[in-house]
């Protein structure tokens, strides 16, 4: 197996340019490189390796705008790929960077290493659903346009109300043609009294599809790069102004805006489709701000193990903890309140986060989840099986970092978790079209639901 050769395309925003740091956030002490956003093709020879007990052609995939380069399926002919913004590792990794890439470490290894997902501003044009972005907030950039689930999905089954939109992953399978794009979308309740309901959906698509082109998508900004709210989806179907969840309902007066829920038309209303709403210059991109959707941010990833720490002695700690700022070390100092100080495991989860305490997710599909405490672990019995049949595998856990991004304190008491893990079905059931639910658990850091 030889080596792939990599010709650099460019990086940041625009194809032609040189690398760009992945943003401003400062390195945990582990991490002796600059991070950088790196738009790159690859090509090269084909690699074999066993996947589900047989083996498959994978090659080095392309689209990379430069956080990790993965490998995706490929035919026997090696010829230029996509490589997705976060593709995951259910395959093989190769790091980004700007020379010949090396050889790929196998991540079914013993030590399989975790893939850290961090959040950094970007432009309205890079997450949109063409793009294949993973991102956290703002509307859902759903991945095939029909099928979507429907208000009754995405409604709290404990008080009801219409979830919001928390985050998506774009996290391809090698070796499997009907996931060739595959996305996961993660909501929760945010009203006050609740803060608990949880779901979350799969949705994959073969690269030849009724949606995206066949081809990578473009790196450039396209002419029109506004931040115009696109409510209407190549399917056809119509969301909701506030959410952008399916909208099956319309105003009863226009007949143009279209909601999930009476609750959201209500929000609507009284946030100023009243007077819009029988404009005669009536367009979907005068949205205002419903006050009810997360802040929206990239998610760009680095592999666990690539993050080299020093040999930390305990003198060291309080640096090490300094490096997270006051805000993340109260919080943590919060959560172990009601731990013991004997408690390996909220050790174990101090340590993981200590050399990159801005991490928000960690990504390994079939890996061991990384508990903050040791109650509310769940057992195998605790984790429904797929409704195909097949058990449900650990794929991603949500950290409770993320929610110092999301404002959601400005409702008084809000969201909060200790941990969210995501199971998915271990065979990942062909699914058409449409959108299979999956399995979130919820480990929180209190006694409070």
């Amino acid at each position: 197996m030889t080596e792939s050769c990599a010709s650099e395309k460019g990086a940041g925003t625009t194809g032609s340019r040189g690398p760009r740091p992945r943003g401003t956030r400062t390195p945990g002490p582990g991490a002796a490189r600059e991070r950088h956003r790196v738009r790159t093709l690859q090509c090269g020879d084909n690699q074999t390796r066993a996947l589900g007990g047989a083996d498959a052609e994978t090659r080095l995939a392309t689209k990379s705008r430069g956080r990790k380069q993965f490998l995706s399926p490929a035919p026997p002919a090696p010829d230029i790929r996509f490589c997705a913004d976060f593709r995951l590792p259910a395959a093989e990794g190769v790091p980004a960077h700007a020379g010949p890439a090396r050889r790929p470490r196998s991540p079914y290894a013993a030590a399989r290493a975790a893939e850290l997902g961090f959040v950094e501003a970007a432009p309205a044009w890079r997450l949109r659903s063409e793009q294949f972005p993973s991102k956290v907030g703002g509307r859902p950039a759903w991945l095939g346009a029909a099928g979507l689930p429907g208000p009754e999905e995405l409604a709290c089954a404990l008080c009801g109300r219409p979830l919001v939109f928390l985050l998506q992953l774009y996290a391809p399978l090698p070796g499997r043609a009907d996931a060739f794009h595959r996305g996961l979308f993660l909501f929760c309740c945010r009203a006050p009294p609740c803060c608990a309901g949880l779901r979350v959906f799969r949705n994959q698509l073969p690269r030849k599809n009724d949606f995206y082109s066949y081809e990578p998508p473009s790196e450039d900004p396209p002419a029109e790069t506004g931040d115009r709210v696109r409510l209407q989806l190549p399917s056809g179907a119509h969301l909701c102004r506030v959410c952008g969840c399916l909208g099956p309902k319309t105003c009863s007066r226009c007949h143009k805006a279209h909601y999930c829920s009476r609750e959201h038309q209500t929000l609507d209303w009284r946030s100023g489709h009243k007077q819009a709403c029988t404009s005669s210059d009536y367009l979907d991109r005068t949205i205002p701000d419903h006050n009810f959707l997360f802040p929206e941010f990239e998610i760009v990833i680095e592999t666990e193990d690539e993050i080299t720490p020093e040999v930390v002695e305990k003198e060291h700690e309080s640096e090490i903890l300094g490096s997270m700022g006051e805000a993340l070390e109260d919080e943590l100092d919060s959560m172990a309140k009601h731990e013991s100080k004997e408690d390996k495991i909220f050790q174990k989860f101090k340590t993981k986060i200590a050399l990159e305490p801005e991490q928000v997710l960690r990504y390994g599909r079939g890996i061991a989840p990384v508990w903050i405490s040791g109650e509310n672990i769940p057992q195998e019995k605790d984790i429904p099986n797929c409704p195909c049949g097949a058990k449900r595998i650990f794929e991603f856990q949500v950290m409770p970092q993320l929610l110092n991004h999301l404002k959601a304190d400005r409702l008084g008491r809000s969201i909060d978790w200790g941990v969210l893990a995501v199971f998915t079905c271990a065979e990942n059931c062909r699914l058409g079209t449409g959108y299979t639910e999956e399995f979130v658990w919820k480990q929180d850091i209190t006694n409070t639901p």
